[in-house]
């Protein structure tokens, strides 16, 4: 008679079955989940030393201002009246940030900031636009918009004041005339910039007209246009600071205004003060530009994470 051995699928199926096997794949499942809770706490220790690095150079940086500043303090350069302590000027600055006056005079000065830098914007990039696309249009203000671009927006008032009086329409008209030509000068720069294979494959596709710009030219003049954009913010935050103190609005307490009547008064700790609020909304601003610049990196493949 012959021998029957069993088949290897039923060997196998009662292996599959057998006690040891399925403790083993119930260990691996648990195992599983377990490294499934822990991986939030791992993202989030990754993203508190991203934090960190960021950070601390930061922090140094401005341990070291306040020691400088300490240090000249204490050597007597200047009488502290004149030239006032660390601890004297942020004491002053947290009385005056809890007062709701302070708080009406910031969302004034950053109303007009942004007003002007939005319109600075649009005017900038038809503009930019315009000169890219048409070369005798190039030829005939191209060199103008760098000219308005390096000129200082101080030597605009004169003329903003006999146009507009004093008013809020002159403060905005330097914001504007001061911003605008870097916004401008951005958007050109990174149109000249777009690789002409590119342009052929739109061409190719079909692309035309407004489609051309909407779609191609301008997504791939981004980077270079938010750096414009950046050096935008910047002049026309240096033009609204500079008409601030030089045009007061009557009835606008704006942080120009406060800061000149801190001058009036003699007032060197609430003057520094004032600096310090400016300095603050200008770190921020900027910072706002770097999450949108390292996002745009991240979308194109720039960067390492």
């Amino acid at each position: 008679m012959p021998i029957k051995y069993p088949s290897a699928r039923a060997g196998l199926e009662g292996a599959l079955e057998g006690p040891s096997v399925t403790a083993t794949v119930q260990d691996n499942e648990v195992s599983g989940l377990d490294a499934l809770e822990l991986a939030p706490k791992t993202d989030r220790g990754t993203t508190g030393k991203r934090i960190w690095k960021s950070a601390w150079p930061k922090l140094l940086a401005v341990a070291i201002v306040l020691l400088v500043w300490q240090l000249v303090v204490w050597s007597g350069w200047k009488p502290d009246y004149v030239l006032p302590g660390p601890q004297t000027v942020f004491s002053d600055l947290k009385d005056v940030i809890t007062t709701g006056d302070f708080w009406d005079g910031v969302r004034l000065t950053l109303t007009r900031a942004l007003i002007g830098f939005g319109l600075a914007v649009l005017i900038g990039t038809v503009v930019g636009a315009a000169v890219s696309r048409f070369a005798p249009l190039r030829a005939a203000i191209g060199s103008l918009i760098t000219g308005l671009q390096t000129m200082p927006s101080i030597m605009w008032f004169p003329l903003a004041i006999l146009l507009f009086q004093i008013s809020e329409s002159a403060i905005m008209f330097v914001v504007i005339i001061g911003a605008a030509p870097s916004v401008a000068n951005g958007l050109i720069s990174g149109i000249d910039y777009v690789p002409r294979t590119w342009l052929r494959v739109g061409q190719v596709l079909g692309m035309k007209g407004f489609a051309k710009y909407r779609h191609l030219i301008l997504p791939a003049s981004l980077p270079s246009f938010i750096s414009g954009l950046k050096q935008g913010w910047a002049f026309s935050w240096r033009s609204l600071m500079a008409g601030e103190l030089l045009v007061i609005v009557p009835g606008a307490l704006s942080i120009g205004v406060r800061m000149q009547q801190a001058r009036d008064l003699s007032d060197s700790s609430l003057v520094i003060c004032y600096i310090i609020v400016v300095l603050a909304i200008g770190i921020l601003i900027d910072l706002l530009f770097n999450a949108a610049d390292n996002s745009l990196r991240k979308r194109w493949g720039l960067t390492s994470s």
